[in-house]
């Protein structure tokens, strides 16, 4: 029988966002701290003949050869010599083009399984670059951190201690925001980059979610919610709602709140309703991400 092993991918979160100077090659320079939410995908990864193929439970999205679950497993069967193939059952529980990491997530867990499918032949800090290869949220996600300060890309992380874990609800709404789209939004806001004055962090600014409810904002709400109003009325209406943190996910859709207790979350769900939009019950993550799990046999590498 083959091996197999189980994956949880969470969902992330920016706490905060910051678009710094475009880069020649058009890439952006940010600063943002990314956490965990209780919310992921679920990832099956079984040792095959050869090759990669994947199958979805949940959206289309897109061909497989784009996805970042197969691109993972290929850097890692390529650096192993290709000594053996996977097939990956994806269970989509994180909405797509909602600025959650979802596919990020995806790809991150997928290097792990797979490396430990190959008995873990790939070094951690190799493993990590080929995160920062399919992108800095999978870098984060790869890291396996519940919260970390990012810099660069995205790709330079400094990891910290999570605060405790807090009842979260996620309004997604039907539109979709690409990120490429939102970042040409801002281009096309900001022609000459700012100068941005200094942020300067303490270690008890993300120590608790009422500390972190006080920092700087999403850089993309301002953009985005010009371009797409609909999305600034289900801010305002998450807003209302009296959590203690509450932000655009990345470069959106989705809005994301965290509140004290889980009356009060669940409160805000009954009355934002589902009519307008899909709204998820989730939580924020204290501990670091699991690694893979095993389901059947143990790797034998």
């Amino acid at each position: 029988m083959s091996d197999t092993l189980r994956v949880r991918a969470h969902a992330k979160i920016n706490l905060f966002l910051r678009i710094l100077a475009r880069e020649s090659s058009g890439f952006h320079q940010i600063e943002t701290a990314f956490a965990l939410l209780e919310l992921g995908d679920e990832l099956a990864v079984r040792r095959a003949g050869s090759g990669v193929t994947l199958e979805v439970d949940g959206p289309d999205l897109g061909p497989a050869e784009e996805n970042l679950a197969v691109r993972a497993a290929r850097l890692v069967l390529d650096a192993t010599g290709n000594r053996f193939g996977v097939t990956i059952k994806l269970t989509k529980r994180i909405p797509v083009r909602a600025g959650l990491g979802g596919g990020s997530s995806d790809g991150a867990a997928t290097l792990h399984a797979v490396n430990a499918l190959a008995g873990n032949a790939v070094p951690r800090h190799e493993l990590l670059h080929f995160a920062a290869q399919l992108g800095a949220d999978v870098a984060f996600f790869a890291g396996g951190a519940a919260l970390a300060l990012a810099w660069g890309r995205g790709e330079r992380q400094y990891r910290l201690p999570a605060p405790a874990a807090h009842p979260a609800l996620l309004a997604v709404p039907p539109i979709r925001v690409s990120t490429p789209d939102a970042y040409a939004w801002w281009d096309e806001q900001n022609p000459t980059p700012a100068t941005r004055g200094p942020v300067v962090l303490d270690a008890d600014a993300l120590s608790t979610w009422g500390s972190i409810g006080r920092l700087g904002g999403n850089d993309f709400e301002s953009v985005v919610f010009g371009k797409r109003p609909e999305l600034r009325s289900l801010y305002e209406r998450v807003a209302e709602t009296s959590p203690v943190w509450v932000r655009l996910c990345g470069s959106g859709s989705a809005v994301a709140a965290v509140y004290k207790k889980e009356t009060e979350r669940d409160d805000a769900v009954q009355r934002l309703g589902q009519k307008h939009q899909v709204v998820i019950r989730t939580s924020t993550r204290q501990a670091p991400a699991a690694p893979p799990a095993f389901d059947e046999a143990r790797a034998t590498g």
